[in-house]
């Protein structure tokens, strides 16, 4: 009996696995399929926007130039802001200005004020030490005009009082001058009142007891006078 032959003989494992070898798992494991790869010789489907309209890939449409109305509205706001601010910044500047001034003349015042009163204060404290040393020169005048034989000590006397009054001098204290003068209540003290001599008129200064003197103008010690009745 002859034997009966096999459809597979003949064919192998790979001949007959080969048709699988190329279809996708139905999992969705297998290998990825290309973007946007559709069937031969289809071009890729665009895709749909948001609103389900489809899209184009980019925007390429050229703005709009501005209308020259639009363009000279811009630049008429861009100079008023400008003019605006140049103003607020003229009106600090002059504010700043008229601040500095204020100060500056605060300040020179200030100066001066501090300089009066400095030359005040030194002017008291001379004047002070003048008045001090008023008796000191009183008694040197009281010995220069003694009666004395030895000329040497006279002549010392002299010297020494003629160095003081230069020294006075310097520090601008003067001697009020009162013999035979008209009696001034402001530099003068009126202690004792004599008859007038012929030809004087009352009022009239006629004896300096005590010396007075004067500090840049300022009274240290008044002086001490008879004046006539």
């Amino acid at each position: 009996m002859a034997k009966e032959q096999n459809a597979f003989d003949g064919v192998g494992w790979d001949d007959m696995t080969s048709p699988f070898k190329n279809q996708e798992p139905a999992d969705g494991n297998g290998p990825a399929a290309q973007p946007g790869a559709g069937e031969a010789g289809q071009p890729p489907a665009e895709e749909n926007g948001p609103d389900g309209s489809q899209t184009e890939a980019a925007d390429t449409a050229p703005e709009q130039p501005e209308q020259p109305e639009q363009a000279a509205q811009d630049a008429a706001a861009q100079l008023a802001g400008a003019q605006e601010k140049a103003e607020r910044l003229e009106k600090q500047l002059a504010e700043m200005k008229d601040m500095l001034l204020r100060t500056a003349a605060e300040f020179d015042n200030f100066r001066k004020r501090s300089q009066r009163e400095k030359d005040a204060a030194f002017g008291d404290g001379l004047a002070h030490a003048v008045a001090a040393l008023l008796p000191v020169l009183d008694t040197l005048e009281m010995a220069a005009n003694a009666q004395t034989a030895d000329e040497n000590y006279k002549k010392g006397v002299q010297m020494t009082l003629e160095k003081a009054a230069g020294v006075f001098a310097g520090l601008k204290v003067a001697e009020i001058e009162a013999q035979g003068k008209e009696f001034d209540p402001n530099l003068m003290n009126a202690v004792m009142q004599q008859p007038a001599p012929e030809g004087t008129q009352a009022g009239t200064v006629l004896q300096v007891l005590q010396k007075g003197y004067t500090y840049a103008g300022k009274v240290i010690r008044h002086a001490a006078v008879a004046v006539a009745e």
